[in-house]
């Protein structure tokens, strides 16, 4: 399933669990929002508005409030000896779409837990100690190879200084 909600001035396309940066929002990390503005509701059948569907909501959990990277303003009139400069952060909110909601549908109040990662298996001993060997074992051929052209170039300069 999946909605078109307006905040900010722009619409998003959204989904259950996705992650978007939208224009700063009120509510703090963790805390559940909820976005009335519903233009379409996708799934199965499409749902169009006019202009809103009516008892449609996307409800998301804020995950952190935050500003973007500096934007520099710099103006310049030449030959007159005047410049301006001036600098801009725009401020943002990172959400997680945690629902899409229809029917006049309340959101839940707290965030489904998120399913933990489990962390990579780590390579067993037996084979981490076999790759150290295989390692060992090149860099000594390398080490050989290279003695053998060493002893080949010596001879040759050898000859020619003769």
């Amino acid at each position: 399933m999946f909605a078109v909600f307006k905040t900010g001035g722009k619409q998003y396309r959204v989904a259950a669990e996705d992650v978007l940066k939208v224009e700063r929002i009120k509510g703090e990390p963790g805390e559940i929002v909820e976005f009335g503005e519903v233009l379409v509701v996708g799934g199965d059948s499409v749902s169009l508005g006019a202009p809103t569907v009516a008892g449609a909501t996307v409800a998301a959990e804020v995950l952190e409030q935050s500003r973007s990277a500096k934007i520099i303003a710099f103006k310049k009139r030449r030959r007159k000896n005047s410049r301006r400069k001036r600098g801009h952060r725009q401020e943002f909110t990172m959400l997680r779409i945690t629902e899409i909601l229809t029917d006049g549908k309340k959101p839940s109040k707290e965030a489904p837990p998120r399913p933990k990662r489990a962390p990579a298996p780590a390579a067993p001993a037996q084979a981490a100690a076999e790759a150290a060997d295989a390692a060992d074992e090149a860099s000594d051929d390398a080490a050989a190879g290279a003695k053998k052209r060493g002893e080949a170039k010596s001879a040759a300069t050898k000859s020619k200084k003769k």
